[in-house]
């Protein structure tokens, strides 16, 4: 799967817990899930659950501390799918 169908599956995955969806639209990679997207730090838990069985990987809590933008989700998605 390549980072462009990844990020791509993330911003669906995130639809559901941003509260202005109009915000995902010029979202990047550098995108910040809690700071520009105003997810709050609960949804994020279930962000990272869906992105667990959207992709079928396990993501242990300390590498969910990681996450903090897009592509910090998209960069360990595909290190964890490849």
């Amino acid at each position: 799967m390549s980072e462009q169908e990844i990020f791509a599956r993330m911003i669906q995955i995130l639809r559901p817990y941003v509260k202005d969806a109009s915000l995902l639209d010029g979202a990047t990679a550098e995108t910040h899930i809690l700071d520009d997207l105003k997810v709050n730090s609960a949804r994020l838990v279930d962000v990272i659950i869906g992105c667990e069985d959207a992709f079928g990987i396990t993501i242990e809590d300390d590498e969910a501390d990681g996450i903090r933008t897009i592509g910090d989700a998209v960069s360990l998605i595909r290190q964890k799918t490849e």
